[in-house]
């Protein structure tokens, strides 16, 4: 039961019978570990049922608006009429052949029109599909093996060449793990040196152009310079920030064109859809038009299922027709603006704090020392959830509207309240329940 804290009068029951079931059959009881048990508040839904804009009802009816919906894939909003519609009419017509289906065509010459400098697309289904592809495309390119990786971004693949590079690497290969260099973000240096100390050996420097923190002036141009003089390719993930920052992505709100760049995620609202653009000197080495050693690019059974490809075109279709950036930009702005009232206003500026682009805003979580804390983004999400408000980020969607986004901030300010007094009289008086872990993480 809560301790100092109102109880919640939500019936979890369906959902906690169902727990010991999944946790039975399925490691980690989920599919993505984002998602798991370890990650949420013992007081969070088990399980969601059903979703319709950015409001989601678990298994047991309790109702609550979503934020950093499907690990930020869903940025239109759950069951998002004209999208669900495109992929259902698709379903109808079959959705997968033994030959191309002509939406292939049609999605790539879609998505290339909104990429500068993109010549070639490849679709697939996941982002590690194709950030992996883009590896093993520069190494084809470059002759060379090794890897640079942006060690201030959290995610990049669930391949070895990368969780290689995290604590969670049981299992790796030591000469895999040892094929991977990290450089931080904003710091050319630290890029200058790993690519000085591993000469004429680095094929590729992954990164996102943006994460949390903004570039320097310069930085990414930098960047991108120090990677042509050194001959390597220079690979932009946009999972999180294509369909967000921009339609074009990062690269085009910073007006940087990378050498190969991954999409996905937003892409097709939820569908399973993901893309490798780049240059055509590049890409065409995954092709069947060239005499040089053939590239295993990507060559998926379910990459171009035709109801995925539908759902990516009709949501490129309604960025279009709709300023759904702007919103996502206004609704954050919004969202923000009211966090950090309540924030002064219970006087927490050294414990919360709310960071990154309005369309992509997260939170951090410090205790009375100032340290960043798991129990206090439990007891944070706790309250949220008692709530009825679903955030492990605060990332926005187009179906946040103005009444969603106000009844965000009273529940906010309300778990400010319970935070003030953590902070004060200790944390565990509030918390009900182990803390939340980090996914990268050594050992259980």
């Amino acid at each position: 039961m809560p301790k100092d804290n109102s109880v919640d009068p939500k019936d979890y029951s369906r959902s906690r019978a169902l727990q010991p079931k999944a946790h039975r059959l399925i490691p980690g009881a989920c599919h993505t570990y984002a998602k798991g048990d370890d990650q949420f508040p013992e007081c969070a839904p088990g399980f969601i049922a059903r979703g319709k804009g950015c409001h989601v009802w678990d298994l047991d009816g309790n109702e609550f608006i979503e934020y950093g919906m499907g690990l930020r894939s869903v940025t239109l909003g759950h069951a998002f009429e004209p999208v669900t519609e495109a992929a259902y009419k698709q379903m109808q017509l079959g959705a997968n052949f033994s030959r191309p289906a002509k939406l292939e065509v049609d999605l790539a010459e879609s998505l290339l029109g909104l990429i500068d400098g993109a010549d070639m697309v490849k679709f697939a289904k996941n982002g590690s599909d194709v950030t992996t592809a883009a590896v093993k495309l520069a190494r084809a390119y470059t002759g060379r093996d090794l890897v640079a990786i942006c060690g201030d971004q959290p995610f990049f693949s669930t391949d070895d060449w990368f969780i290689g590079s995290t604590e969670m690497n049981s299992g790796i290969p030591q000469f895999s793990i040892k094929m991977t260099l990290k450089f931080r973000y904003n710091d050319l240096e630290s890029l200058r040196q790993v690519i000085a100390g591993y000469p004429g050996r680095i094929a590729c420097v992954l990164m996102e152009a943006e994460a949390i923190a903004a570039p320097s002036p310069g930085y990414l141009e930098s960047v991108k310079k120090l990677c042509e003089q050194s001959g390597i390719v220079l690979i932009f993930d946009e999972m999180i920030t294509g369909f967000r920052w921009h339609l074009g992505g990062a690269q085009k709100f910073h007006s940087i064109v990378p050498h190969l760049s991954t999409f996905g995620k937003a892409m097709g609202n939820g569908f399973a859809i993901s893309a490798l653009a780049g240059k055509r000197d590049l890409m065409r080495l995954g092709g069947i038009d060239h005499d040089q050693p053939r590239v295993f690019l990507l060559s998926t059974t379910h990459g171009a299922e035709t109801h995925s490809l539908a759902a990516a075109i009709a949501t490129i279709r309604i960025y279009q027709e709709n300023d759904v950036i702007g919103s996502l930009w206004k609704q954050g702005d919004r969202l923000r603006a009211g966090i950090e009232s309540s924030i002064s206003r219970r006087g927490l500026g050294e414990s919360f704090a709310v960071m990154g682009r309005p369309c992509n805003l997260v939170f951090q979580t410090r205790d009375e020392r100032g340290q960043l804390s798991q129990p206090f983004r439990t007891l944070f999400l706790q309250e949220l959830i008692r709530g009825g408000i679903i955030a492990p980020s605060f990332v926005v969607s187009f179906s946040h509207s103005d009444e969603d986004i106000d009844r965000t901030l009273e529940v906010v300010d309300s778990a400010f309240g319970v935070y003030r007094k953590a902070l004060e009289d200790g944390v565990e008086k509030y918390l009900d329940g182990r803390p939340v872990k980090p996914v990268n993480r050594r050992f259980n």
